[in-house]
């Protein structure tokens, strides 16, 4: 069990957290991803895979969602070191946003300057089929709170980070060709998250879509937000693994989203360990 350090300021936490984990794996890690609800079987594709249960990292909370196993798992993908998070910690767990945002905040201070973030999303585009993955170019946060509200700690970044580019287009521009190369349709698209656990009603998604948004769901902003402040460069992939509320008149169930994303995984895999070491090539 790791020991208890919650009376330090965040930045200290997160600082030993990063110490933590590189004490264990003591090499350079300049990529890491984040994986989201039936995504986290990438990380067994891991070469020499070191995984480190969340409850040895100072900190770290722990996940209560099924399909989010709740380690951090370090190895190689083509000989290139990467970290992957199998399982996130969600607003609509309970969790505060700076225990939401603790792990990025740990990747940042532990040295890694491209994060991926991956998700289940609900598909509000009809253009965009059960199964199909998405990179999403931009989001709305509809969570109902900004997650840096609070007190600010100028170490982490800036106090009013531009969000502006929050998701690189260099970083979509890659994998959009990866995806061209295996003869996949990666189609770009705005993602919503809402503070969840409810799926959103019918209503909400033809507001949604008024609004602009191909995809919602109920992480990856809060991410991204605290990613961009910190310096790191985001990728967001979302696999649309259900039709969101009124899409197609039929009912939405959690077992759903892990059995889509299970029987994508494979396509899934293979685009990320095309894009991996690209990623980590523009990063240096």
């Amino acid at each position: 069990m790791a020991e208890d350090n919650t009376s330090l300021p965040i930045y200290e936490r997160a600082e030993h957290a990063a110490r933590t984990i590189r004490a264990r794996f003591p090499e350079e890690v300049r990529t890491a991803i984040v994986l989201g609800s039936g995504l986290g079987a990438f990380a067994d594709d891991l070469e020499d895979a070191l995984p480190i249960p969340y409850e040895e990292i100072p900190g770290f909370a722990r996940p209560t969602v099924e399909g989010h196993a709740g380690r951090l798992v370090l190895g190689r993908i083509g000989g290139v070191p990467v970290a992957a998070m199998q399982g996130r910690f969600h607003y609509y767990e309970g969790y505060s946003f700076d225990e939401v945002l603790f792990p990025v905040r740990t990747l940042g201070l532990f040295g890694v300057k491209s994060l991926i973030l991956t998700n289940a999303a609900g598909g509000i585009n009809i253009e965009l089929a059960q199964g199909a993955l998405m990179v999403i170019s931009d989001h709305l946060n509809l969570m109902g709170v900004n997650p840096l509200r609070g007190l600010h700690d100028a170490r982490f970044g800036e106090r009013f980070p531009d969000l502006t580019e929050t998701y690189a287009r260099d970083y979509q521009e890659l994998a959009v060709e990866e995806a061209h190369a295996m003869g996949l349709d990666l189609r770009r698209g705005v993602y919503a998250a809402l503070s969840g656990p409810t799926y959103e009603t019918p209503a909400e998604i033809r507001m949604l879509r008024t609004l602009g948004a191909d995809a919602v769901g109920m992480s990856t902003v809060p991410e991204a937000v605290a990613a961009r402040q910190i310096g790191m460069k985001v990728l967001g992939l979302s696999c649309i693994t259900n039709m969101a509320a009124g899409v197609v008149g039929e009912p939405i169930n959690h077992q759903e989203v892990i059995e889509t994303g299970e029987r994508v995984r494979d396509t899934f895999r293979e685009l990320l360990r095309r894009v991996i070491p690209r990623l980590v090539i523009s990063s240096q």
